[in-house]
């Protein structure tokens, strides 16, 4: 045990690794992320947005419920075993992609994509958290979320390209058999579980353990309860920019490439901010953190619903991503600053369960109001209940950390 120390820097060469896998996991998202509404309606004539946006529903709720065992089962079956289930149940997604016959298909790739991301992912953020204890947690979750969700982006826009060049299927969903391959190589010859890492961190910690996790981490206590539910509306977010972006760009006239662009632009933002809004979380009040980046993605989509020209999509995009990037590492910083060791994957696992479950609650809710009403609706909506978020996070909670420094601290006194 004494041989065992936390911190990025005694730790790199398995936390470099890790990156790299998260970097693997996101890129399995993004094979999606572009061109799956396209195929939907150009190959399956799938024209109703609610039936379209079905693999979102079906993926964020797999998603969400998988996040929520790896939590509940990380400490009694270990993290690296976890990561390696999530890599086996990721080995048919490519293929079923490349053969699908019918929308039927889709949503079974993304049961199984939604089992890959809960249990691979979470399990690279769990480990991530245990090597580099608690001084530099949000810069080690800014670096583990951008390596994910730049991914997300990069492929994204690989996937748009190759197939405006040569089709929609099968090329795009070729590199999504590359990167399963080297997910599963690195995930089961070269990462090392990090037990012994919590045990030491339990030696040396001032937190107190939780009496109900699940209860404490959705909502009684005021810090947790705040950014489970903010999680949660970002996702609506994630969920509404994921389906609809691509066929509202549609709808107006951008081709295949544009479309592309600005679906990969914002997660590209997300991601390459999330190595400075992760540093700022170990500096500036994490509260104040997440209440002006809910409050940025309010703002911008509220105005997106004016959006008409490809620099008005660029430039909201690029500020969605940048909002979302000051909340995303500081959610799982938050977690970890307000729990016990032992209990820290599960309550991850808690906030991981409702945050995804926006996925599907934002893909069902705006799929049903660009139905019946219009996208832009849809989009407004999202914007009003982010703000309503923002205000949760700065009404309701406590600054824990006095050494940080203080944004908002005057509208408490």
């Amino acid at each position: 045990m004494d041989s065992v120390k936390l911190g990025l820097k005694e730790n790199w060469k398995q936390f470099g690794l890790l990156v790299l896998v998260n970097a693997f996991v996101g890129g399995m998202v993004g094979l999606e992320r572009s061109i799956l509404p396209e195929i939907a309606e150009k190959e399956f004539e799938i024209a109703a947005t609610t039936a379209i946006l079905s693999f979102i529903v079906v993926f964020g709720v797999v998603k969400a419920i998988s996040n929520y065992y790896a939590g509940a089962l990380a400490n009694k079956f270990g993290r690296k075993n976890l990561l390696v289930l999530g890599w086996v149940f990721a080995i048919p997604i490519p293929f079923i992609l490349i053969f699908a016959e019918n929308w039927n298909w889709i949503i079974a790739a993304n049961v199984l994509l939604g089992i890959n991301q809960g249990l691979a992912w979470s399990s690279t953020v769990v480990m991530k958290i245990d090597l580099v204890g608690e001084r530099q947690r949000g810069f080690a979750m800014g670096l583990n979320e951008f390596a994910g969700y730049f991914a997300v982006a990069v492929v994204a826009f690989l996937t748009g390209w190759i197939a405006a060049e040569y089709g929609l299927r099968p090329y795009p969903f070729y590199l999504g058999i590359v990167l399963m391959l080297l997910g599963l190589f690195f995930s089961i010859f070269f990462i090392k579980d990090t037990r012994h890492h919590v045990a030491k961190e339990e030696d040396i910690t001032g937190v107190s353990r939780l009496k109900n996790i699940f209860k404490e981490t959705t909502w009684t206590h005021k810090n947790l309860g705040s950014v489970s539910q903010a999680g949660l509306i970002n996702n609506l977010n994630d969920g509404m920019a994921w389906g609809l972006f691509p066929i509202l760009l549609s709808h107006k006239g951008f081709n295949l490439e544009q479309i592309g662009i600005v679906t990969a632009l914002y997660p590209a933002v997300w991601g390459i901010g999330q190595l400075f809004t992760g540093r700022l979380a170990d500096i500036y009040s994490k509260k104040d953190m997440l209440f002006l980046g809910m409050l940025l993605q309010a703002i911008v989509l509220v105005i997106l619903v004016w959006a008409e020209t490809m620099t008005h999509y660029v430039v909201l995009s690029a500020l969605l991503g940048w909002g979302t990037a000051m909340v995303y590492p500081t959610f799982l910083a938050t977690i970890a600053e307000n729990t016990h060791p032992q209990d820290r994957a599960k309550s991850i696992g808690v906030f991981r369960l409702w945050r995804d479950l926006g996925y599907a609650i934002g893909a069902i809710l705006t799929g049903v109001i660009a139905d019946l009403v219009s996208i832009e609706a849809a989009i407004m909506l999202i914007g009003i209940l982010t703000l309503t978020s923002a205000l949760i996070i700065l009404f309701r909670m406590d600054y824990r950390d006095n050494k940080s420094v203080k944004i908002l601290g005057w509208f408490n006194g």
